[in-house]
């Protein structure tokens, strides 16, 4: 998938057939709908594109208006955006920086310089709940009109539901929030994880291997920055970390701002999701992971964020979230089992 930020890219392919939104999550819904888009484009010869923007609009009116509670918790990085929109394979997607400028664009003008100018569409999917332009004036009625006189197609896809309830950010936003996983997962369609760069920290974790006789590597961690001050999720989880060896590695993660540590922190006033393997690979030495790239599942939500007032306390914080993961692993494993052995007898 080919990825352009801004449109003044003369490799940006101009003629497409063009879906419009956020995707935060790239949920099952937003699965559908580029299912459907992929298909409209195959048919009539055109590449596929998704036009999304960065910030989040909320994000940008949060800022704006001083008003944090706007801007909604954000379930993916821009990183994980973007490869779920290529494992859904599109050929393009755009990502339009969303600005004072763009904020006050009228709808018309928008059509206008977007949709036809810059990328020239030929057809347009949206979700029924689509609006656009200054102040959200424009709709679905404008786009079937404008479309009529300019020369594209336009067609509308109606929420997608799973048991009777319409999947959305929304309700993956509510399901991380509450830290079920499992019902972020359906929603989803595939677990809910964050990849990105491990990162250098403060190497507390060799601190509290030094404060604890015989532990070892202690509790190295792996560090990932989540460029978002909001994230959907927060706590303490058990993971499976793929990208350091040939199979996954089960783990024990904080996803947060981390309220033990420090202002010296490298890190402070970032949200990082930090994470333990339980066997640390032994071909990676002591620093062989920095600058990997890596993908973290939250499988389980064990607690929330915990202050901790002393090195000793949360060493056995820790040591006791290791031992309730490894726990977690035993159970799922055992229960794997005897969903193979019931297989087996049918």
């Amino acid at each position: 998938m080919k990825i352009f930020r801004g449109l003044d890219h003369p490799e940006v392919t101009r003629h497409c057939a063009l879906t419009i939104g956020n995707f935060d999550g790239v949920h099952r819904g937003h699965q559908a709908m580029l299912a459907l888009l992929r298909s409209e484009a195959q048919r009539r010869g055109l590449a596929s594109c998704a036009l999304t923007f960065e910030p989040h609009p909320r994000d940008y009116f949060a800022q704006v208006l001083n008003k944090p509670d706007l801007a909604p918790a954000r379930i993916s990085t821009l990183r994980d955006k973007l490869d779920q929109l290529a494992q859904c394979g599109i050929d393009q997607t755009i990502v339009l920086p969303f600005n004072a400028r763009l904020a006050a664009q009228a709808p018309q003008a928008f059509i206008d310089d977007v949709l036809l100018k810059g990328l020239g569409t030929g057809y347009l999917l949206v979700g029924d709940d689509f609006r656009f332009g200054h102040q959200r004036a424009g709709d679905y009625a404008m786009l079937v009109e404008a479309g009529r006189k300019q020369g594209f197609d336009v067609a509308r896809m109606n929420s997608y539901e799973s048991d009777g309830l319409r999947v959305s950010s929304t309700a993956v936003r509510q399901a991380l929030g509450q830290g079920d996983m499992p019902a972020a997962a359906k929603l989803l369609g595939y677990p809910y994880a964050i990849s990105g760069h491990v990162v250098h920290g403060r190497k507390l974790g060799r601190q509290l291997a030094e404060s604890r006789a015989g532990a070892g590597d202690g509790f190295r961690t792996l560090n990932l920055r989540f460029d978002h001050w909001k994230p959907a999720a927060s706590g303490i989880f058990v993971v499976l970390v793929h990208g350091l060896s040939a199979e996954p590695l089960p783990g024990v993660a904080n996803l947060g701002v981390r309220p033990s540590l420090d202002p010296n922190d490298v890190n402070g006033g970032r949200v990082l999701l930090e994470t333990h393997c339980l066997q640390w690979p032994a071909e990676l030495g002591g620093d062989g992971a920095y600058g990997k790239i890596i993908r973290v599942e939250l499988l389980h939500k064990l607690h929330d964020e915990l202050k901790y007032d002393s090195l000793d306390a949360l060493t056995t914080g820790i040591a006791k979230d290791c031992a309730d993961a490894r726990a977690f692993f035993h159970t799922a494993s055992h229960a794997e089992t005897r969903r193979q052995t019931t297989r087996d007898r049918i």
